[in-house]
């Protein structure tokens, strides 16, 4: 018999997954769901020790005997804290103990609820890592919740093991058993590299990429190198994988290997052809993706099999999907797989991918030259005139969704804070950044981003190494293209939607260049754009300057939209 609560039983299969078979039990209430279930299955070698703090130290004299990890289970409150002399021991021993505590809804804290105390990070300052687990225990809480445990008992069994904490909230009724099997669960293998560099280390990475036809590789924003380009192309070629980076990813790739647009790709993708470009096998590393697309393409057609590859080892499933993570450096990663005999795939997969984006960036073209002035149409221009090997710092919502539209541009690095993706401190990023480089610095940004940190231009550290390209269509541009806000009919919904979320207003920054020493420059639809450019970046300039382009709002809107309208339209009709 086990518990009926379904979270209870995920941290049971769990564990058994990760071959943790002995749990020291310490009775009470709260932890009888956990009691149920662990004594309830063969799989475990449960001992029951009444003393909380005794028991601690006795699981930590089985895993050191054993050599393996040890559970140890108890209820709420100060049973728990009694755990602590020996989490503290076994985690200046590195030994690994899973702690887990059972403890009242959050709701219950600090509310004379018997037996309660605050438990979430109880043991903070001598553990390896720790999670409370969701009480809901919808399907989405418990993706939720197997990845935290998966994290946390990956973190328990590495190559530098120590003590782990699973706090468990727990409702009434506790008692509640049924007559089944533990669940099947998603479990998540660690490649533990940091530790073990050797080839061996790889050997299931290497199986899976065998059996894997459709390979792809997301390479999220990162700062880039030589080395992790060259190794990246290798694999591509070896494999034939598809390596798709968006230009924060700052990657020098053959066109033959990479697609550098996959948004115009994923934009152009219909429920009918979905399955000829969803993955076997997904390797991700890197930072953040802007494509919304391509998040919820692979949440809605997930690979069979998802690496991630980080040098902390984190666990991050951004497409709930994925089943093994390897803590080293990419370049590492793609270095070694370069040189381990691994059959390559037909490289039908490749070709879709590299198709689709052909066919979609004709269409892309073919719009631009037809596009009315707009931030679409302005964006281009301005990428289009940026020198190579230059640095260009994107600012969010709108304008960095306009760029990944465009081609790269040689040598040139590109930067945005897309960690958060606020618009709070594009400005003032750039201008320390570009401080400290001497190539030309570009920072193309919308005027709430711009006007919100202005005061990034009140310091005497502005070079005439800096260009700002502002786009000011009068107010948030990005919501409308949110359309089920923007879409919203009736005349008090629009109004709601211009008043608050769109902010418009009338303001203009030629005061602003003025006080801060800037040469200013201007362009809207009646003027043009060409010349302007080739102001903002006349060698001869001896100042900091600032590019105003003034643009409409529902122009830009529908110009936005219409870009993936036509793509799909002519690709489906063609197909």
């Amino acid at each position: 018999m086990i518990s009926t609560k379904r979270h209870v039983q995920q941290l049971a299969a769990l564990l058994r997954s990760k071959n943790i078979s002995d749990v020291v039990l310490c009775p009470g209430s709260r932890n009888g769901p956990l009691i149920h279930t662990l004594a309830g299955c063969k799989a475990f070698d449960c001992r029951v020790v009444v003393d909380e703090r005794s028991a601690g130290y006795f699981a930590l004299g089985v895993a050191q005997a054993k050599k393996k990890p040890v559970a140890i289970v108890c209820s709420s409150g100060t049973a728990a804290v009694n755990f602590a002399p020996a989490v503290a021991e076994a985690f200046y021993q590195n030994i690994p103990l899973i702690v887990v505590t059972a403890d009242r809804p959050a709701y219950w804290i600090d509310q004379l609820e018997n037996q309660c105390i605050h438990q979430t990070a109880l043991y903070r300052n001598f553990i390896k890592q720790s999670c409370s687990l969701p009480l809901a225990e919808s399907d989405s809480q418990l993706w939720y919740g197997a990845r935290l445990i998966n994290d946390i008992l990956n973190t328990a069994v590495s190559d530098a093991p120590g003590p782990v904490h699973i706090n468990i909230p727990l409702e009434e009724p506790l008692h509640q058993t049924v007559e089944a099997q533990l669940p099947d669960v998603k479990v998540i293998e660690a490649d533990d590299t940091r530790t073990n560099p050797d080839e061996k280390a790889l050997t299931g990475v290497v199986e899976e990429i065998s059996r894997a036809d459709k390979i792809l590789v997301l390479a999220g924003q990162s700062s880039g190198n030589a080395d992790l380009s060259r190794a990246l192309t290798l694999f591509a070629q070896k494999t034939g994988a598809v390596v798709a980076a968006e230009h924060l990813a700052n990657l020098q790739i053959p066109s033959e290997c990479c697609c550098v647009r996959p948004e115009l790709v994923l934009g152009s993708i219909s429920p009918g052809d979905a399955a000829v470009f969803q993955p076997d096998l997904l390797i991700t590393f890197g930072r953040h993706f802007v494509s919304k697309r391509i998040r919820q393409f692979l949440r809605d057609y997930k690979p069979d099999k998802h690496i991630h590859v980080d040098a902390g080892g984190r666990h991050v499933d951004t497409y709930q999907a994925l089943t093994r993570v390897c803590a080293m450096s990419p370049e590492r990663f793609f270095k070694q797989l370069a040189g381990i005999q691994i059959q390559k795939s037909s490289g039908e997969y490749a070709g879709a991918w590299k198709d689709r984006e052909q066919e979609a960036l004709q269409i892309y073209k073919q719009y631009l030259t037809l596009a009315p002035f707009s931030d679409f149409t302005v964006c281009a221009g301005a990428l289009k005139a940026v020198p190579e090997d230059s640095v260009i710092h994107l600012g969010n919502s709108s304008t960095v969704r306009y760029a990944v539209l465009n081609p790269g541009i040689k040598g040139v690095t590109w930067l945005g804070n897309r960690g958060t993706s606020g618009i709070d401190g594009s400005i003032s990023t750039a201008v320390g950044y570009a401080s400290c480089n001497s190539g030309i610095n570009t920072i193309i940004l919308g005027d709430l981003s711009f006007f919100y940190d202005s005061n990034g231009l009140w310091n005497k550290y502005l070079g005439k190494n800096l260009r700002i390209v502002l786009l000011n269509n009068g107010g948030g541009n990005i919501f409308s293209f949110v359309e089920d806000l923007a879409g919203r009919t009736g005349e008090d919904n629009q109004a709601v939607f211009k008043n608050y979320f769109f902010a418009g207003h009338r303001t203009k920054a030629k005061g602003l260049a003025s006080a801060f020493g800037l040469d200013y420059l201007q362009a809207d639809s009646g003027s043009p754009l060409d010349k302007a450019l080739e102001q903002l970046y006349n060698p001869d300039r001896t100042a900091p300057t600032l590019l105003e382009v003034f643009t409409d709002a529902q122009t830009n809107t529908k110009v936005f939209k219409g870009v993936f309208k036509k793509i799909k339209k002519v690709l489906i009709n063609s197909a």
